[in-house]
């Protein structure tokens, strides 16, 4: 376990000038005597091209550290201007805060800073030559990223076997005077730089985690609508085979119709024949009756 726990941090002129300098308040807790000081260091990221351009801005050593809660102010001058590129003056960078003991590192909180014009006109049409006297930095004191690394203290072993392994909860930061709160870490190690290597791997192993759920959730998709697909054709074939007797019944019904009719026509025809037959006879008989008449 740590013996010094980083409890928050507090960013006090936020935002400044480009030219102010940076101060911080610390408050952290100590559980147990250390024999040496703690090395607070504040480092200005110039470039995310190269590290020849970071700048410490400051170290302290603090001590002799109490058992408990303790609290200082870290004032770091502002960073020189021209050993930062110029196309990188006014942008986005990072500022770390980091904190060793016995040239160990156990903690190291990164900020996001904006640098950018004090003015709507020189925003739009920014200068040939950077006016650093213009430029103003805001500090993202909401959003740090804390990166917590395991080191040997004094009650430990030398042995590098004898390390505890990385520590695994989430901590927080409490919120002191305003300042901000802080969730989980980062990464972890045992080392200087671990922290960082297994931080990536994390990040590593959760994108093909996230991509292998995104394949899975595509597949699901697919499989879900080859499904409705062919209940919907299932259900068009019952529609059909459920519309295919009702024609047939239709249509049976049309021809006995039909059938009723031709046999109707067929009636009516022989019933008119027949009564033109009886009238023909009924005819003759009269002609044979007046000769027999005349004859007499």
């Amino acid at each position: 376990m740590s013996i010094v726990s980083l409890l928050g941090i507090n960013v006090l002129n936020n935002p400044a000038k480009f030219t102010d300098p940076y101060q911080f308040e610390i408050t952290f807790e100590c559980l147990e005597p250390l024999k040496e000081d703690l090395e607070w260091k504040l480092t200005y990221v110039g470039s995310s091209r190269s590290l020849e351009h970071d700048q410490e801005l400051d170290s302290v050593l603090v001590g002799p550290v109490p058992v408990g809660i303790n609290k200082f102010i870290l004032t770091a001058d502002a960073p020189s201007p021209e050993l930062i590129p110029a196309s990188e003056l006014v942008s986005v960078t990072v500022i770390l805060l980091s904190c060793s003991y016995k040239e160990r590192e156990f903690v190291r909180v990164g900020y996001y800073v904006n640098n950018e014009y004090d003015s709507e006109e020189l925003r739009q049409n920014p200068p040939t030559k950077v006016q650093v006297d213009h430029i103003v930095r805001n500090i993202l004191a909401e959003k740090p990223r804390v990166t917590r690394f395991n080191i040997v203290w004094d009650n430990e072993s030398e042995n590098p076997d004898d390390f505890y392994p990385p520590e695994q909860l989430e901590e927080e930061l409490d919120e002191e005077d305003g300042g901000s709160q802080y969730g989980t870490s980062e990464g972890e190690g045992t080392e200087e730089g671990e922290g960082t290597e297994e931080g990536e791997e994390a990040d590593e192993e959760a994108d093909e985690e996230a991509d292998e759920e995104a394949d899975e959730e595509a597949d699901e998709e697919a499989d879900e609508e080859a499904e409705e697909e062919a209940e919907e054709e299932a259900d068009e074939e019952v529609e059909e085979a459920e519309a295919s007797p009702n024609k047939a019944e239709q249509v049976e019904e049309t021809k006995v119709k039909e059938d009723d009719i031709s046999t109707s026509a067929e009636s009516a025809s022989k019933k008119r024949k027949t009564e033109e037959s009886e009238v023909t006879d009924k005819d003759e008989e009269e002609d044979e009756t007046k000769e027999i008449d005349k004859a007499d």
